[in-house]
């Protein structure tokens, strides 16, 4: 069997470990993971199955580099008597390992890292956590991958590499992951949002984004006692049960009695501009005594932490880069590969800023903890050493590099999105005209607006000319519902974009109560708005 190699010493077996991350993942581990899932080899090798499952997590630390030059980054500080497999040595030791040890490690690895008393993971007695898709991940343009992932269309026509879909549900106050699920882009984020639903627990509050607001999963989510802070869609026009002096109000959404608060977002910089809009959340804090309207706004945007994860993931550790496998099987375990070596990261991450008294997590810098593990797989004298009476240091040396980089506190700043990319509609998008730099923010005004109840409304202002057409248009029609696509032909909007403007016009006017949506892209006048007589005979 294969012996965990220590500095200075050789062995005719092969190396087992990923530096200063053994910690974490210990040989005991690995060996119980391969043995619970039935990949122990059947005979004595040089590569045995630890060693493959140390191979992939350190395939993912330097993701960078092909198989052969990993390896040796494995065995740089070493023993001569080390073998040095060929590259199909090394891939035929992958497929031997095959997919479940790492998914199992992960599995033992993946949850909530961080102590009650950590500094900014919980709010009141929740422990605060988000779950959004990235569909980013490129994976190799082969015909095995293909036909399982499908091939991605744009605007243009199909993208260059086929796209993984990766869901997980993260804590929001250390980024670490909880579970996550990952395929064909296909099957859509609620599908897979529905697969993660069974890792919440009652004390945790879910954040997340409108592309969640699903009757189902609202019920998926309460079914297992967490408590959720959603955004939801402009077309929701939940009715109004009972009106709180916060200017939220009570609601009921198939079997939930939830609270909806409607607010204005506005960030005020420092040179007196103003950039915004309106949020719509969907909640199961219903009092607004422990739980006020404004404060939920303002958490509410913790739910941005798990895409400073997928920054980490995407761009950090796999440097924007293709993935490595041709086959499905292989990217199902580079993936589980990949959030493995991540939770371990992140596990040393936070258990180095505990030891700062009121430190925030989110001051550990992910690139300084990375180039500090890859440092520790080559220098042999920071590997540790198993056995009953060893003690492994938890700080270590890429605790030392992450102390010594801490990242100042957190600057509020805003810039206009930008995708660099010629073809991508956020290349030149930018819609309420921010800054192309990144600005200082100097205040963030939150406005809670009240429903508007019937027989209160103000009267509406019908003086534009673009809302004049749409009403005569409408009026024309008897005041029957009219698809988008019909309206703009019956205004003489043929280009995509003045569509798309038209689009958004048309959602603006139903968020305001001006329009209801009666399906998907059809709208109609509220029988209480007066119709603007169609001119002409």
């Amino acid at each position: 069997m294969a012996q965990f190699v220590t500095g200075g010493t050789s062995d005719v077996f092969a190396p087992g470990h990923i530096g200063e991350l053994t910690q974490v993942i210990p040989p005991e581990l690995v060996d119980a993971v391969v043995e619970e899932t039935g990949a122990r080899e059947k005979r004595l090798r040089s590569l045995p199955s630890r060693v493959g499952v140390y191979f992939v997590l350190a395939l993912g630390l330097f993701e960078h580099l092909g198989a052969q030059l990993v390896w040796d980054k494995l065995v740089a500080g070493l023993g001569t008597n080390v073998p040095r497999p060929s590259e199909k040595a090394l891939r035929d030791l992958r497929r031997r390992v095959g997919v479940a040890p790492l998914q199992r490690l992960f599995d033992v690895l993946s949850g909530p890292l961080a102590q009650p008393s950590t500094s900014g993971v919980r709010y009141r007695r929740w422990r605060t956590v988000a779950f959004d898709g990235c569909g980013s991940l490129s994976v190799p343009d082969h015909e095995r991958n293909r036909s399982w992932l499908g091939r991605t269309v744009r605007r243009h026509g199909p993208a260059g590499y086929p796209r993984l879909m990766l869901m997980t549900l993260c804590e929001t106050g250390t980024r670490g992951l909880i579970a996550a699920a990952f395929g064909p882009s296909a099957k859509g984020e609620s599908d897979y949002a529905r697969e993660l639903t069974d890792s919440l627990t009652p004390d945790m509050l879910l954040l997340a984004d409108r592309a969640f607001d699903g009757n189902e999963l609202l019920a998926a989510i309460t079914r297992q006692g967490a408590q959720f802070l959603v955004r939801c869609t402009s077309a929701r026009r939940p009715p109004v049960l009972a009106l709180l002096p916060d200017g939220s109000y009570l609601t009921r959404i198939g079997s939930l009695s939830l609270r909806v608060i409607e607010a204005e977002v506005q960030a005020r910089t420092i040179d007196g501009q103003a950039f915004g809009g309106t949020y719509r959340l969907l909640t199961t804090l219903t009092d607004h005594r422990t739980d006020p309207a404004a404060h939920l706004m303002r958490l509410y945007h913790e739910r941005w932490e798990i895409e400073t994860a997928y920054l980490a993931l995407r761009h950090t550790l796999l440097q924007g880069r293709v993935l490595r496998s041709k086959d499905p099987v292989g990217l199902t375990q580079e993936m589980w590969g990949l959030l493995t070596l991540y939770q371990a990261l992140r596990s040393i991450m936070v258990t180095v800023v505990e030891t700062e008294p009121g430190c925030d997590p989110d001051r550990a810098g992910f690139t300084a903890a990375l180039e500090a593990a890859r440092d520790t797989v080559i220098l042999t004298g920071t590997l540790p050493t198993t056995g009953p009476n060893n003690y492994y240091d938890l700080v270590g040396h890429i605790g030392t590099r992450i102390l010594r980089t801490l990242l100042p506190q957190r600057r509020m700043r805003l810039s206009t999105r930008i995708v660099k990319s010629g073809i991508s509609r956020s290349h030149t998008w930018n819609r309420d005209g921010r800054p192309r730099d990144s600005t200082p923010i100097s205040a963030i005004e939150i406005t809670v607006h009240p429903p508007a109840l019937p027989g209160t409304q103000a009267p509406r202002q019908t003086s534009s000319r673009r809302w004049d057409q749409v009403c005569r248009i409408l009026a024309a029609n008897a005041n029957q519902a009219m698809h988008t696509r019909d309206i703009a032909r019956r205004l003489g909007l043929t280009t995509t974009q003045s569509i798309k403007s038209l689009t958004a016009q048309l959602c603006y006017w139903t968020r305001n109560d001006r329009l209801i949506r009666t399906s998907p892209c059809t709208y109609k006048i509220p029988l209480a708005e007066p119709l603007t007589p169609p001119s002409g005979p």
